[in-house]
Formats: C-alpha cells, structure tokens, sequence
C-alpha cells in the first residue's frame, strides 16, 4: 500500500458541518452585500511579489515573515496574497474601473500567510472582503460598518463589539510619530525585541502589540486621537453620529491602528472573547493614498475582511448552521432497466420542482438497502419504481416522514401529485 499524503500543516479541509456553515456564512454575506449595492469581482491568487511590499509595507510582519514568496520560470518573484486589498486595488487600477467612477466590490477567498497555525489562524485561511472606491466622505465608512452590523444580526451573532478609531492625515501622523518616538524611546527598557525594532521603522505598530508585559507602556503613550487635524476629526464625528443614529453601539481604541501600513482615517474591527487570542473576526478601514501608491490617480477608498473561519467557528459554537440540505424526494428503482426511466422521471421532477432536493438511487440495491438510504438521506417522499410501474408507467409515492397513505400514479399525473403534496 502505498504511503498516505497528508494536508499541508494549517491548510486544511473544509467538509461536513463546517462546509456547510462556510456556504451558510458567504451566502448570507453576498445577499447583505448585494442589498447595499456592492458586486463581485474575482481575484488572482498569485501576485507580484512587489504589490504587496509596496502596499502592505516591507517592514511588516506579513511581508518579512509570512507570505508564501517563490520565483517562477522566468525568474519573476510572485507571491500567493496574503490579503486581498492590494490585489483588488491593482485590478480596478490596471482595468481603469475607478476613474472618474464609484466602484462598490465585494470578493472572497484563500489567502496565504505562514504562521504558527492555531484555532483561528491558519496558513491557508479564507477572507470576505468589501472595498468601495471613488468616495471621500464619511457616509461610506459608516455604511460599511453598518452592513456588516446587519450581517451579524442576520447570522444570529450577538457576542461582537465594535471597536473604532481614526488614524487622521499622512501629515498628522507623522507629527504624531515624533511624539511617540520619543516618548518609547524614553521607556526602551521595557520594549520587546518587536518593538524595539519598529521603533525606528514604524511606531506605530508598537501600539497594536499583543504582549501583555509592555500594557502599562502603551497605556501612557500620547494618544494619535488627540493628535487630529481638523478635517479627520471632523471626518471620525460623522461616522460616529451615523452610528448613533442607526443605534451601533461601539468603543474608541485609540491605540486600534490596524497592522498594514496603508490605512489612514476611520479604522475599525469587530472583536469577540470567544475565541481566545484571534478575537478579531472583521477589520478595516479607510486607505485613500493606496490607488495613487500602487500606481494610478489619486483614489479615495475604503474596505475591510472577515475572518471566514473564524466566524464560522462562532457559528459552530453558538449552533447557529443551519442543517444539511434535506433531501425532499428520493428516487428508488429496482429491477432490471429500470434505472432508466428512473432517471428520466428524477429529471422530469426537477424541471418541475426547481426548489426540491431530488435524489435518485445510483449503484443499485434491494428496497430494503434502498429504503435505509431513502431514511439516512432524510427524504419526506420516495417515489418507488419496479419492473412492474415501468410496464405500466406508474409510480408509488410513499411518504417516509409525514402523515398519509401511499399513492399510485400514472407517470404524466406526478408533477401534479407533487405539487398538490408539497403545497399543502
């Protein structure tokens, strides 16, 4: 026998009730999706290696320590997207699709970082992300943390908190990293080996650390929300009021600044306790330098990502997946030729019934093994055919899991049968 290959470490199989809340959770995201207004848009899984140095940043951990980097036959360095924000801004900027135009996007699928893999977080892990283009003012980063708002309320989660903050202007923040800087440095003592090397590169990370050693440090580090312009203070009491509005109850985390380096303005991320340490299952935020970084005009933009796996672990845990879909009429044929007209009689209720789950019997079997998967397939209906119902174009309609009395029916007089039983 041969010797058994095995899943790649982190990348794993999506299958039963798991698979079956990963549809639940994009179905419902891409109706709420479509309800706002928002339309697909499919995505290359490998990248030039250069898109992301040049959005995310080479400083970061996702470019320095976790993307999935090799070079093709021609010497090219592609890398498998770690995120999928970059990868949709060079689309609608190598198609010209935000020129003078708003573009409302939503997309989904794998993405790629080699970390330490742990409930959560995985070394293939899949993302719902929504970007809108073409919008400078506030009103689009509220709608965008409203409808994902509704999208919990949808998926019956009600264990998610909202945090937000602003991270201003370009120019603000670089006055503000200043004040950091030497602020940090006055504490470099009690600075871990990260932070220490981020101190000269990029502060502001140091902000977002998950080392609970350095929380008194970052605690009593000048806040960036008290370093505003005018103009993104403004911007960040919009979006506020139109969440008080709408009744979106949330916490300012000034120390909330996102771990990509293309953001600017409102950022936001829904968190929860439930899952241990990955307790951010959606995350955004405003980037509106990133069109003109990657090379096209100056953009206004803004998105986010769900954690797919990570939602569908609250799903799980809350028992809030719907069932397997069950099979509404079952197909039993024994004898010889019969399988035949069983085929075209399945086919024909199909036509019919677009909405019921039709299944035929394959690889043959007595009624009684017929019967056993007729039950575990959680028919309501079987419709049983033998060499007898074929020579006189009949079928039994059997009712496996509701009330009433087997019926015999000539084959051109089933649809109507099914149609009179299935609306009554």
């Amino acid at each position: 026998m041969a010797k058994q290959i095995s899943a790649i470490r982190g990348m794993n199989d999506i299958y039963g009730d798991d698979a079956v809340a990963f549809d639940y959770l994009i179905g419902t995201a891409e109706k709420t999706l479509k309800q706002y207004g928002y339309n697909s848009i499919r995505l290359p899984i490998v990248e030039k290696t250069e898109l992301f140095a040049r959005s995310i940043g080479e400083v970061t951990d996702i470019v320095e320590k976790e993307m999935y980097t090799f070079e093709d036959r021609n010497g090219d360095s592609l890398t498998l997207r770690p995120e999928g924000t970059a990868g949709c801004v060079r689309a609608i900027v190598q198609n010209g699709l935000a020129h003078n135009q708003i573009q409302k996007l939503y997309y989904t699928g794998p993405m790629f970082r080699y970390e330490r893999p742990q409930r959560g977080r995985y070394r293939q892990f899949h993302q719902f992300g929504v970007e809108a283009f073409g919008l400078a003012t506030p009103d689009i980063d509220a709608e965008l943390i409203i409808l994902t708002a509704r999208l919990w309320e949808l998926l019956g989660l009600d264990n998610l908190e909202l945090q937000i903050n602003s991270l201003g202007s370009q120019e603000a923040r670089i006055a503000y990293r200043e004040k950091l800087v030497v602020y940090l440095s006055e504490h470099k003592s009690k600075l871990d080996e990260d932070s220490l090397r981020r101190l000269e590169s990029n502060p502001l990370r140091i902000l977002d650390t998950k080392n609970p050693e350095m929380k008194d440090v970052v605690e009593g580090a000048p806040k960036l929300i008290d370093h505003l312009d005018e103009e993104s203070k403004q911007h960040f009491d919009v979006v506020k009021s139109h969440l008080d509005d709408i009744g979106i109850p949330y916490v300012i985390n000034p120390n909330l600044v996102r771990g990509l380096d293309y953001y600017n303005r409102t950022v936001f991320e829904w968190v929860t306790t439930e899952l241990g340490a990955q307790g951010t299952v959606c995350a955004g935020g405003r980037y509106d330098g990133l069109v003109e970084q990657i090379g096209g005009k100056s953009v206004p933009a803004v998105g986010f990502a769900m954690g797919v796996e990570r939602l569908v672990a609250l799903l799980m845990d809350k028992q809030k997946v719907p069932e397997y879909a069950q099979t509404d009429v079952y197909i039993v044929t024994v004898g010889n030729n019969v399988s035949r007209p069983g085929m075209v009689i399945s086919e024909m209720v199909r036509d019919a019934f677009p909405e019921l789950n039709v299944q035929m019997n394959c690889g043959g079997g007595s009624f009684k093994s017929q019967f056993k998967k007729a039950d575990k397939s959680g028919a309501k209906y079987a419709i049983v055919m033998g060499e007898q119902e074929v020579e006189s174009k009949l079928v039994a309609i059997k009712p496996l899991r509701v009330e009433g009395e087997q019926l015999t029916v000539e084959w051109d007089a089933l649809t109507g049968h099914l149609e009179t039983i299935f609306k009554s």
